[in-house]
């Protein structure tokens, strides 16, 4: 089936996916950090063989140092939450996104089913795609894709008129598991994914993401949803 978004080089778009049968595809730290470790090394024609890494007493963490070219597609934003996965992207070469979530899906995927002893799928289809062709939205998703950990401490917090904002900065604060930290100016491994150069600079300070972050966290439902 021919997929209704198609790719082109410069152009950005939100990439997601979740687990089949909506089920967790992340259970413990090791699996996080597995597909970040993935995310990393799949944007690249060069091949590490994770195993052999390993066998060699290195760390898992420790790929983060290698040096890669990133040859498929850019990536400006990512959140992985408990059944699904967030990517902001550019397509920087023709076929990009298709190899690179090629990679990147049936990596993870081998090592989740070996490691859980199971078969089959365990994403649930192909990735969808949308393409993004408004500044506006682009810069909307930079909330939406790292405001998503919020709803594991409140699924409904935007309707909930007595939510409680500080919890939900400090839980931001404290996810692992997105680029939150990095547009907040929080140096960490992790940061060797993301290729923001090729975003607009919409945050020029740190303060900047900050700021941006509080506003949509008071935005209603409704005003969220105008900028679909």
């Amino acid at each position: 089936m021919q997929r209704k978004t198609e790719f082109a080089v410069g152009e950005y778009y939100h990439i997601y996916s979740r687990g089949i049968e909506k089920r967790k595809i992340f259970n413990d730290e090791n699996d996080h950090l597995r597909f970040l470790i993935l995310l990393y090394l799949s944007n690249s024609h060069q091949e590490i063989k994770i195993a052999s890494y390993l066998q060699k007493g290195n760390q898992l963490e420790d790929l983060f140092e290698e040096s890669l070219a990133q040859d498929f597609v850019s990536i400006g934003a990512y959140c992985l939450m408990p059944n699904h996965f967030h990517l902001l992207v550019q397509e920087k070469a023709e076929g990009g996104i298709s190899t690179f979530m090629k990679k990147l899906l049936t990596g993870y995927s081998m090592y989740f089913n070996k490691k859980n002893e199971r078969t089959g799928p365990l994403f649930e289809g192909r990735f969808k795609a949308v393409h993004i062709s408004e500044d506006r939205y682009l810069e909307y998703l930079f909330s939406y894709i790292h405001l998503n950990p919020v709803k594991l401490i409140d699924h409904d917090w935007r309707d909930n008129k007595n939510f409680d904002h500080e919890k939900a900065r400090n839980f931001l604060n404290n996810y692992s598991y997105s680029s939150y930290n990095f547009y907040c100016g929080n140096n960490q491994r992790e940061d060797k994914i993301l290729d923001s150069q090729n975003f607009p600079e919409y945050f020029q300070e740190k303060n900047d993401f900050k700021k941006f972050i509080d506003s949509w966290l008071d935005f209603s439902k409704e005003d969220q949803e105008s900028f679909k």
